[in-house]
């Protein structure tokens, strides 16, 4: 599994970057990797995530899963089977993710899992989930992958 090895600053100046920054970080993944990723409505958690989606190979075109919470996609990749998006805006509690299904996705091995707005389900992720926040500072991301 990738993990960030130290804290990481990373600053993007336009969507692109943003992009192709969660596309190159992906192309490491082996699969079992939880991100967790942490900002401001409007900072870049989707264009993040949509990143991380084509460094994948997935075909589909990702959009945050605000209303439905959780999309499942198949990967087409030797050790990764799954794509799990999930979208914990709207969230009134962790045990929410519970009840539609997240258990049986965290401690796969062939999954990959993204989810915006972990700061409101920290409690119910395991040890290996890595956070990654995203805020934005005159007109630029701020980037901080976190160990």
């Amino acid at each position: 599994m990738t993990i960030f090895i130290t804290m990481k600053k990373v600053i993007t100046t336009s969507e692109k970057e943003t992009f192709d920054l969660g596309k190159k970080i992906a192309k490491n993944f082996c699969g079992g990797e939880i991100i967790g990723l942490v900002g401001d409505l409007g900072a870049g958690k989707t264009i993040f995530t949509k990143g991380i989606a084509v460094g994948l190979k997935l075909k589909e075109n990702i959009n945050s899963p605000t209303f439905v919470v959780m999309k499942i996609y198949d990967v087409k990749h030797k050790n990764i089977k799954k794509f799990v998006h999930i979208d914990a805006y709207r969230l009134k509690s962790a045990e929410e993710l519970k009840t539609i299904g997240i258990d049986e996705y965290l401690n796969r091995d062939d999954v990959v899992i993204v989810i915006e707005w972990a700061d409101k389900i920290k409690k119910i992720l395991p040890d290996k989930a890595r956070f990654i926040n995203i805020s934005i500072e005159n007109q630029q991301r701020i980037i901080n992958l976190k160990a």
